[in-house]
């Protein structure tokens, strides 16, 4: 995985948390600590042998990317994935996967400006992402999105976003790249800023109907840079057998007053023990409980 001064922490295992033992350093750094995005989102294969890690981009959208030459550019997608960046950027806007003992590291996937939510469907195993795209291109680009990532995919950043859009900051930079990049399953509005996505597992007395079961639900934590505000939500992503249908619906709105106000903003979601959904937000630092009571959510 190469050498750098980056960190990712699995804090305890459950006989240290009992016991009030020391933190252990399972992954060694696997990228660059510097810049933004400097959070990381775990998650486990259902059989427990791949721990997947969400590693965001360093910048924006890297315009600072050292000069490389062809035979280094082939050195280092060999190394990290098709579409991989150099520099400061190595080893980010990616998804990595190791075992659960933080060894066999490699790249799963690239080209994710920043998987701010990552997630693995219990039924199916694939590795999902709530991403959070690129700024600067204005108000309506480029769409975040959610989708399945599968191993060897590439998702565009930073020189394209949503299929083959070239971003002009980096035009004709790499040109070869441009019918390589994956279609995401679900575009959301741009600066939505999805952060959190939870799969319907509920059984009890708040349990939501049958038809929910399986599906994503998916927090957006709402635009800070745009003249019309947009997320500040939860919404639903129906699924089937594991597929997303193409479409979301809102399920939890009301967040926002007007353009310059708002009084909550979603970040995680997760399912009760009684089949109700368990949703925080950090406009105000509450955990907003919703449970299904025959016709109605309240």
């Amino acid at each position: 995985m190469g050498q750098n001064n980056a960190v990712v922490r699995f804090p305890y295992r459950a006989g240290d948390m009992q016991a009030g033992g020391p933190a252990q350093t399972v992954v060694p750094r696997p990228a660059p600590q510097s810049g933004g995005h400097w959070t990381r989102d775990i998650g486990f294969s259902p059989d427990g042998r791949q721990m997947y890690v969400s590693v965001g981009s360093g910048s924006n959208v890297a315009t600072n990317l050292p000069r490389v030459v062809p035979e280094a550019i082939r050195a280092l997608e060999a190394r990290n994935g098709m579409g991989a960046v150099s520099g400061d950027e190595e080893l980010r806007a990616s998804v990595l996967t190791f075992d659960p003992e933080g060894g066999a590291g490699r790249v799963f996937t690239t080209g994710l400006r920043n998987c701010s939510g990552l997630a693995v469907y219990p039924r199916t195993g694939d590795v999902w992402c709530a991403t959070n795209e690129r700024d600067g291109l204005g108000d309506d680009l480029p769409p975040d999105f959610v989708t399945r990532v599968h191993e060897g995919t590439f998702y565009g950043w930073p020189w394209f976003y949503i299929g083959n859009h070239e971003d002009p900051r980096h035009r004709d930079a790499r040109p070869d790249l441009a019918t390589k990049v994956a279609r995401p399953d679900i575009v959301l509005e741009a600066h939505a800023a999805p952060l959190g996505i939870a799969f319907y597992d509920g059984s009890g007395p708040a349990s939501f109907p049958p038809e929910y079961r399986g599906d994503a639900l998916v927090t957006m934590h709402g635009s800070w840079n745009r003249a019309r505000r947009v997320g500040f939500k939860v919404v639903r992503v129906p699924l089937h057998d594991g597929v997303p249908q193409g479409f979301y619906d809102d399920f939890l709105t009301g967040f926002v007053l007007d353009d310059d106000r708002v009084w909550g903003r979603p970040v995680g979601v997760a399912v009760a023990h009684d089949g109700a959904l368990l949703i925080g937000e950090d406009g105000n630092g509450t955990i907003w409980r919703t449970a299904y009571t025959g016709q109605t959510a309240r």
